[in-house]
């Protein structure tokens, strides 16, 4: 996969990028994946948000643990910097540093301005918004609402942020180890956002993308800063 060269990769994920947010916009894929997650006899959802111990393990817990893990992956490196392990794995530690705050920050700071609905704030399952693509406008009447922030999927981008592992490990092995825990990691925190009814699906692939977009361009940068060095 990382055989291209890193600025053909980051053209190819943006195209990807950018299909997918075209293709799910103009297509009923997220209505009939969300249908299957909703009672509409009950007008529940398949999961209830405060239903434990889901809520801990999915949403509360995971966060914690993510932040917990770069807190100690930054302390460790710190104290140990001068060690033969940290000084072979810094850049790959520093990648995955970096990857860890800025993609939920960059994909946070996107939902505050895209003001997209949630499955739950649809019409079709009993809120007041219509479907909508991103390049789309509100009628008049929904547009003095707050903003509501829902698309692309954050909780899910702590969850994606672990595929910068893939370049912290050095071994072919580890690092389809780390893109297959990532995305079990991004995948069930995504999911249990689409079975609260918090997300669709394209939310959750949409940040996938978006979160390797920022994680390759994160690479790029550093290794075209240890070049001028050189």
């Amino acid at each position: 996969m990382m055989q291209l060269p890193l600025n053909k990769h980051i053209l190819i994920t943006f195209v990807v990028l950018v299909v997918a947010i075209v293709l799910f916009a103009l297509s009923q894929i997220d209505l009939i994946v969300q249908d299957i997650l909703f009672d509409f006899d009950s007008k529940q959802w398949i999961l209830n948000r405060d239903l434990q111990p889901y809520k801990f393990l999915f949403y509360d817990g995971i966060k914690k643990f993510l932040i917990f893990s770069v807190l100690l992956l930054i302390l460790f490196s710190v104290i140990f910097y001068k060690t033969r392990v940290i000084q072979e794995y810094k850049k790959g530690i520093l990648i995955v540093v970096l990857s860890s705050i800025l993609v939920p920050v960059v994909i946070g700071g996107l939902k505050k301005y895209t003001n997209m609905p949630c499955p739950k704030n649809e019409i079709h399952y009993g809120g007041i918004y219509p479907k909508t693509a991103v390049w789309e406008q509100y009628p008049k009447e929904l547009t003095k609402k707050p903003k509501i922030r829902c698309w692309p999927a954050g909780h899910a981008s702590g969850g994606f942020a672990l595929l910068s592992l893939f370049f912290l490990f050095k071994t072919k092995k580890n690092k389809r180890l780390a893109l297959l825990g990532a995305l079990l990691v991004g995948w069930s925190m995504g999911i249990y956002k689409m079975l609260i009814g918090d997300h669709f699906l394209s939310h959750t692939i949409i940040t996938m993308v978006l979160s390797w977009l920022i994680i390759v361009t994160i690479v790029t940068i550093s290794n075209n800063s240890l070049k001028a060095k050189i």
